[in-house]
């Protein structure tokens, strides 16, 4: 085989070729261009590894340290700008091996032993995706102290409460909050859930069968800070069930961020009126000079379908692969790695926005107003008095028809205006047909008084106090 030929065959595997790689097949089969961010955990996996092979006896303890050392020093090198990533070397494996390598000499080529890419890239994305995940967490959790702050100044703020999107009965504007709260709780909940099974050690499994070395593979575990190694070699080097979940994850939570937007949106039109959104978190029109538009939760809105997408693409990447690795899994981490951009940039943005989102109080009161939101209150009123849930029903509805007609509320309507519908309504009536009334009467754990709002807040600021 001549020089040149061997350059250009991949020095990890060309051993056993008779030509070098077509050079459309080296950029097409490369994974370095999107890879490369994985540095840091690929050069935190090897030292680790480095590290018990050295305690086991496969290394001395100088070429371990001469390993380490000269990591160090590549790690210096790439996070400098000095680094030059080489596509013909595929991915941030070999390219960081081979300038380790080539900083340290021939025994920079015993790091591999014991280990394969195929664990080694396993172990990087659980790394990586690990950090991310706790990034996330800390996001998530600046973002609800936001709502449960705003929530519990806006424990009084009347406003419509909305089924079909039709007023249907008054809240107040801090229980609202609060609801988004309760979504977003559970969305850190099954993040945490999730990072159990992200924290599990593949490294020892090699290619897919183990090695013939006398690895540790619990003390690598411990090295890296995972709460366990596999216990299958087979499993643990195709294994994309952590990415699949934690793309799900993001997929509920970008719903809940979607639905979040949409409400955003709408009360931020002209047409609710409901709230003013920040000027910095909004842009204006290149032709109407009147527009402020809601960019951030329309952006965000948007966001959600691209996180859906790589949801199925990653459940259609696995849905037919056998065991073990395949080259297909190379496809695993764009659409994670976008994931983890998009919820990043979505849940600061957020977590940035809202504690400055202004209630419009009096907008708001005059929509829960408008809709006829103490109906039930009425219909409840005459059934505490005696009447059947089904004639108290068809009472409040003619009481309704009677009002619509008049362009009237019900509480702006006269005692000689409501009697004829029935002589049981007396003049406590209007205890209950005020606004005010109507959310306090909901006295209860999860209801809308306002003194049961500022509850609820104070234990949600308890629990994410603990965190």
């Amino acid at each position: 085989m001549s020089d040149d030929h061997a350059q250009s065959t991949n020095a990890a595997w060309g051993g056993r070729f008779a030509e070098a790689t077509d050079a459309f097949v080296a950029e097409f089969t490369a994974s370095i261009q999107f890879d490369q961010r994985l540095y840091r955990h690929d050069i935190q996996g090897s030292v680790a590894h480095a590290t018990m092979l050295s305690e086991v006896g496969v290394l001395t303890a100088d070429e371990c340290e001469q390993i380490v050392n000269g990591l160090k020093a590549v790690q210096a090198d790439i996070e400098s700008g000095q680094q030059v990533w080489s596509v013909t070397l595929e991915d941030v494996h070999m390219n960081v091996e081979s300038a380790l390598t080539a900083k340290i000499g021939p025994v920079g080529k015993k790091l591999h032993t014991g280990r394969s890419r195929n664990d080694q890239v396993a172990t990087d994305i659980r790394l990586y995706l690990r950090e991310a995940i706790d990034g996330l967490s800390t996001e998530l959790t600046r973002l609800q102290r936001g709502l449960v702050t705003l929530a519990t100044n806006e424990a009084d703020t009347i406003m419509p409460g909305f089924t079909h999107l039709q007023t249907a009965q008054p809240v107040t504007f801090g229980h609202h909050l609060l609801a988004w709260n309760e979504m977003l709780q559970r969305d850190f909940e099954r993040l945490q859930d999730c990072r159990k099974r992200v924290n599990i050690l593949p490294l020892g499994a090699a290619a897919l069968a183990g090695t013939t070395f006398p690895i540790n593979r619990e003390r690598t575990a411990e090295l890296l800070g995972f709460d366990r190694a596999s216990e299958n070699s087979l499993d643990s080097v195709s294994d994309r069930d952590f990415a699949i979940e934690f793309t799900h994850w993001a997929s509920l939570t970008m719903m809940h961020l979607s639905r979040m937007s949409e409400e955003l949106v709408l009360w931020a039109s002209a047409q609710f009126d409901f709230i003013n959104l920040p000027d910095r978190f909004c842009t204006g029109s290149s032709i109407m000079p009147q527009k402020k538009n809601p960019d951030v939760p329309e952006l965000v809105r948007g966001k959600t379908g691209r996180v859906y997408g790589h949801l199925m693409s990653l459940l259609t990447l696995m849905k037919s692969q056998p065991l073990a690795y395949n080259k297909d899994n190379q496809e695993d981490k764009e659409p994670l790695f976008d994931t983890i951009d998009t919820l990043a940039g979505s849940l600061r943005a957020f977590a940035d926005m809202v504690p400055y989102i202004e209630a419009k109080p009096a907008v708001m009161k005059a929509a829960a107003l408008r809709g006829y939101s103490t109906a039930t209150d009425l219909a409840d009123y005459l059934v505490k008095k005696g009447m059947a849930f089904r004639d108290a029903h068809e009472v409040v509805g003619k009481s309704v028809a009677y009002g619509l007609a008049q362009g009237k509320d019900l509480s702006e309507m006269t005692l000689d205006e409501l009697t004829p519908f029935s002589d049981t309504i007396t003049a406590d009536v209007f205890d209950v047909l005020t606004l005010e009334g109507s959310v306090a009467a909901r006295d209860h754990l999860g209801g809308t008084a306002p003194n049961q709002v500022r509850a609820a807040a104070a234990r949600a600021g308890v629990l994410l106090a603990s965190r």
